[in-house]
């Protein structure tokens, strides 16, 4: 929604700020904050430069997903190619193209922007920038020496269907396929 005078009535004004974590991926600060009706509050945020997600199709209608160990669930979770916008990184794009590549070996002739995701917005400002990558094309993978996964070619339908059936849990992940179904119209 577009950030206008008829949401006034429902912003918060910072009054100050306590650093209280500058870590390598996110940051975590404590803001004291003027509510609407005069009254004072605290907010506890995560700070995140951002980051990117690739629902990433095939000529053959099949996304192209990872199979990814998450430590804060001790689980292995189906997610689409993701990364986060390096520091002072400006153009999320760029970074869709780099993690595309890096996570799958795959590079795409068309990339189309489909939205803005924000997983958690009462804690945390990490935007999440949603692409639709198509024209795939095959290559080698560049993995980050902390990163493992497998990649997986799954069809659309099935991967909606996993969606549905509780397999897919990953929010950036359901919501980006999601979109792109009604997109697409598949």
């Amino acid at each position: 929604m577009p950030k206008n005078n008829i949401y006034e009535k429902l912003k918060e004004t910072q009054i100050s700020r306590e650093e209280i974590y500058d870590g390598v991926i996110i940051h975590f600060v404590k803001d004291t904050v003027k509510l609407p009706n005069g009254s004072i509050s605290k907010r506890e945020v995560a700070l995140h430069n951002g980051a990117v997600c690739i629902v990433a199709l095939t000529d053959d209608n099949e996304i192209i997903m990872e199979r990814q160990y998450r430590y804060p669930f001790d689980d292995v979770i189906w997610e689409i190619p993701a990364g986060k916008l390096d520091k002072n990184e400006s153009d999320p794009l760029d970074a869709a193209k780099r993690e595309l590549k890096e996570e799958t070996g795959y590079t795409a002739k068309n990339y189309r922007f489909i939205g803005e995701y924000y997983g958690s917005p009462a804690i945390l400002r990490e935007k999440i920038y949603m692409y639709l990558a198509t024209g795939l094309k095959e290559g080698e993978q560049k993995l980050d020496e902390d990163e493992f996964l497998d990649v997986v070619k799954i069809p659309f339908s099935e991967a909606v269907k996993m969606i549905a059936d509780n397999e897919i849990p990953d929010g950036k992940t359901q919501t980006a396929i999601l979109k792109a179904k009604l997109i697409l119209g598949l």
